[in-house]
C-alpha cells in the first residue's frame, strides 16, 4: 500500500454495549463479549477537531480511524444553495455536494460519497491484510475498485448485473480488483449473501459495511466539513439512506463536534417508495419489504437488512436525534433531479433526487420549518458531467455466474462461486 504513515493509531475502538475498549487491529467489527448486537465506535485522542493543512479527505485525519492516508483524496464541497432553498420553501439551505463539478472544486473520482469511505477503510488497513470481501449495489464497489486501484490494496467485490452500469472509471482497474457479478434476477440482498459465505474462505475477510468505524467515520467528514463551511451544526440533516450508514456517521460526528448545551441536528432520513424497510420498521407498521427490490428508482438504497436495532444504528440515532424518516416516490425524485439541474446546473443521482424530494414534501408539511438551516446531503452527482469531462474505461467482470432464479436461493450460487474460486488458485495471491 502506498500512503503517509503518521505513527501508532490516535483511536480507540469502543463497544457502544458494554464499553469495552479495544486497541483495534484495523479489521475489527464486532466486540467480542456476548451481549445484544451492538456497534464499535472510535474515540479519538484530543477534544475537537484538529484539521491539517490543504483540502480533501484526509483535512479531517485527526478523526478518522486510519495509520496511512493516501495524497490527493478528494473530500465533500459545501456551499450554501439559496435558489434552490428558495424553490423548494428554504431561507438557509446548504448542500453537501459529494460528486464530480470542477466549477464547485467537486472531484468525487466515482462520483458519490462512497469514495470517502473506501478510502477511509483502506487506510485503517493494517499490513498485509487479507483480501477484502465487498457486496455492493454498484456505487460502493466503484468507489473501492477505484481506491484499490490506485493503492494495490486486494479486494473482491461481489454485485448484480445492473451494477456493472457504475464501473467506468478514469483508467483500466488493476489487477488485485476482482469482480463477480451474480446475472439475471440477483439483487442486492443476493450479493451480500454470497459475500457473506465468500468471506469465510482462507485468507478473505468482510470488509463488515456498516460495522466498520471506518466507512461510518469516512462518510461523518459530509458533517465535519459542513461544520467548517457554515461555522455551527446544522438544525437539520437531510440524506437518503438504504442501510443508513452515512446519517449514523454524520450523527456520530455531530457528537464529537458540538458544543456543550449544543443540539445534534436533527436527522431527516429519506427512502424510495416501493422499498422502504426502513421507514416500515420506523412506523413499526411489521409490513414487509418489497418482493423486487429493483423497482425503485434508486437502486442504491435497497437494502433488505439495513442496521436497525442493533445498538448504536439507525433507531438509536434517530431518537438520539429527535430525527425521522419520509418517503418519496419515483415520479417525484425523477422531479427533483430535474429541479436540481435547472437551479444548480449539475446531474444528481437518483438517490440524491429521492433526498431532495422528501426534504421539499418535508418543508410543506411542515415538518421543516422555512427557517432551520438545514444541510442537504447530495451524495451522488456529475456522473453524466465527468462522462463529458473524462474518456471513461468500462471494467470487466472476473467472473460471471447465472442467477438461477430465487426459488433456489442464494447460498446455492454462494455455493457455486466458493467452489469455482477455491478450485482455481487461491485469490488472495491472485489479486495481489
Amino acid at each position: 500500500m502506498s500512503g503517509v504513515r503518521p505513527g501508532t493509531r490516535h483511536y480507540t475502538v469502543v463497544c457502544s454495549s458494554c464499553g469495552t475498549r479495544y486497541e483495534d487491529d484495523g479489521l475489527l467489527l464486532d466486540c467480542t463479549r456476548r451481549h445484544e448486537p451492538a456497534f464499535l465506535r472510535a474515540e479519538y485522542e484530543g477534544s475537537g477537531t484538529q484539521t491539517r493543512e490543504g483540502s480533501g479527505l484526509f483535512r479531517y485525519a485527526s478523526v478518522l480511524p486510519v495509520t496511512r492516508t493516501f495524497a490527493d483524496v478528494p473530500g465533500p464541497v459545501v456551499h450554501q444553495a439559496q435558489r434552490l432553498g428558495r424553490r423548494i420553501g428554504l431561507d438557509r439551505l446548504w448542500v453537501a455536494f459529494n460528486g464530480h463539478w470542477p466549477e464547485r472544486g467537486a472531484q468525487l473520482p466515482t462520483c458519490t460519497f462512497k469514495d470517502l469511505e473506501a478510502y477511509t477503510v483502506l487506510g485503517r488497513l493494517p499490513d498485509s491484510a487479507p483480501l477484502l470481501v465487498i457486496p455492493s449495489a454498484g456505487n460502493t464497489a466503484a468507489a473501492f475498485a477505484w481506491a484499490a486501484t490506485r493503492h494495490r490494496v486486494p479486494c473482491l467485490l461481489v454485485v448484480p448485473a445492473p451494477a456493472m452500469e457504475r464501473m467506468r472509471f478514469p483508467g483500466p482497474l488493476g489487477p488485485c480488483v476482482r469482480i463477480v457479478v451474480l446475472d439475471g434476477t440477483a439483487t442486492y440482498s443476493d450479493a451480500i449473501a454470497c459475500a457473506d459465505l465468500l468471506a469465510r474462505l482462507p485468507g478473505h475477510h468482510a470488509e463488515g459495511g456498516s460495522r466498520n468505524v471506518g466507512r461510518r467515520d469516512g462518510l461523518g467528514t459530509v458533517m465535519l466539513a459542513a461544520a467548517e463551511a457554515i461555522g455551527r451544526l446544522p438544525d437539520t440533516y437531510v440524506q437518503a439512506v438504504g442501510s443508513g450508514t452515512g446519517a449514523i456517521g454524520a450523527h456520530e460526528a455531530a457528537g464529537r463536534l458540538r458544543t456543550a448545551g449544543e443540539a445534534l441536528p436533527r436527522l431527516l432520513m429519506c427512502q424510495n417508495l416501493p422499498f422502504a424497510p426502513l421507514y416500515a420498521a420506523w412506523q413499526a407498521t411489521g409490513r414487509a419489504p418489497a418482493e423486487r427490490e429493483l423497482e425503485p428508482l434508486a437502486r442504491e438504497l435497497t437494502n433488505r437488512h439495513p442496521p436497525f436495532t442493533i445498538r448504536g444504528g439507525v433507531r438509536d440515532a434517530l431518537v438520539e436525534s429527535r430525527g425521522d424518516i419520509r418517503c418519496t416516490d419515483n415520479e417525484a425524485a425523477l422531479a427533483a433531479i430535474a429541479l436540481y439541474e435547472e437551479v444548480e446546473g449539475i446531474d444528481i443521482e437518483s438517490g440524491a433526487g429521492v433526498a431532495l424530494a422528501a426534504l421539499a414534501d418535508a418543508v410543506r408539511a411542515g415538518q421543516v420549518r422555512h427557517d432551520e438551516l438545514v444541510l442537504l446531503n447530495i451524495t451522488g452527482g456529475g456522473r453524466a458531467r465527468q462522462a463529458h469531462d473524462l474518456t471513461l474505461v468500462p471494467a470487466e467482470p472476473w467472473l460471471r455466474i447465472p442467477w438461477p432464479g430465487r426459488d433456489e436461493g442464494p447460498g446455492v450460487v454462494a455455493e457455486q462461486v466458493k467452489r469455482l474460486l477455491t478450485n482455481s488458485s487461491a485469490v488472495a495471491e491472485a489479486a495481489r
